[in-house]
Formats: C-alpha cells, structure tokens, sequence
C-alpha cells in the first residue's frame, strides 16, 4: 500500500462521476436534409400558444423542465404512425412527473380537425394549434415537412432533434429523455 494516494483515487472518481454524466446523452449529428434552422446546443426560440384545453403554453412554462415539442398534422401519415409510440412510450410513462412536459404543435390546421385527430390517434398528450407555421418555422424550414421532435433539457437547451419515424432514433429519444430527467 505504499503507492496509495487518496487524491488519485477522488480525482479519478470524479472523472468517472462527470463522465457518466455527460454520456448520458449521445452526441447526435443532425443531417442538413432534416431541414433544421436550429442545432443541438441552441436555446429554444421564444413562442407561445394556445393548448386544445384553452391554456397558454409558452418558453416560461418549459424553465427547470424536461420538454418535448412534436411537430405534427392530421394529414402526416408518418406522424399517425409515431404518435401512438409517443402516447405509450414517452407520454404514458412521464406524463405525473413534474420535471417533464409534452405538446404537439399541429401544423396550420382549424381547431375542430386538429381535436378530431387528436381523438382519432388516442392521444392524450397535450396539443396545441399552429397557425401559419409561425413555431414551426422557428425550428425548422418552413417547407421542410413535419413529423419532426424537439428535445430541450432543463435549461431549454435543444439537446436532440429527429425527423420522420425511425425505431431506433425514436429509441434513442427515449433514453435521452429518460437520462435527462435522471439527473
């Protein structure tokens, strides 16, 4: 035990503390054809809006949160195939915890559809309306296509994008939403 030196070994343990955390989420490379106008490291655009049950949602309801922001349309039949795995996945298991927050912002569509839609998918996640594109378009090209989610960490720092529905990216959101809401 002559080379025993208690500063190595909390030096150490904390490199491998600091380590784990930061591993938690995977560095993820954006492709350009994903029609992003933000990037993982962004703070998310300031927006408001108006929920299906008539509250205002909004960049102060997301502070020390958790968030997801889908992007979706009732005539998206790639977003009527990943909304369900939403529903069951993320939003089933998340929705009691304080520190996280779902919406689906529909793009441009009349309240009366975007409700039955809602109905129509057996989602219970919470919905809001986007007129005109306008919190679309402060993520994403206005004609870059939707089925498309945002997720900010507690600092509303975008930390994951995804496009379309693909298993194993929409497994890797999971994890990402899990491990930040771990720490």
């Amino acid at each position: 035990m002559k080379n025993f030196n208690p500063f190595k070994i909390i030096v150490l343990s904390l490199i491998l503390v600091s380590a784990s955390l930061f591993a938690q989420v995977p560095a993820k490379v954006v492709p350009v054809d994903y029609g992003y106008v933000v990037k993982i490291g962004d703070q998310m655009p300031p927006f408001s809006t108006i929920l299906l049950n008539g509250k205002t949602f909004s960049n102060a309801d997301l502070k020390g949160k958790v968030v997801m922001l889908q992007f979706t349309a009732s005539w998206c039949s790639v977003c009527r195939k990943e909304m369900p795995f939403i529903e069951r996945d993320i939003w089933l298991k998340n929705k009691n915890n304080s520190q996280f927050v779902l919406a689906a912002f529909d793009l441009d569509e009349p309240l009366e559809k975007v409700i039955q839609f809602q109905k129509d998918i057996k989602i219970t996640y919470p919905m809001a309306l986007d007129p005109g594109g306008k919190i679309f378009g402060l993520v994403a090209e206005k004609k870059a296509g939707v089925t498309r989610n945002v997720i900010l960490d507690k600092t509303g720092k975008i930390v994951y994008l995804t496009r379309l529905y693909k298993e194993d990216e929409f497994a890797e959101m999971v994890k990402v939403i899990e491990s930040l809401l771990k720490k």
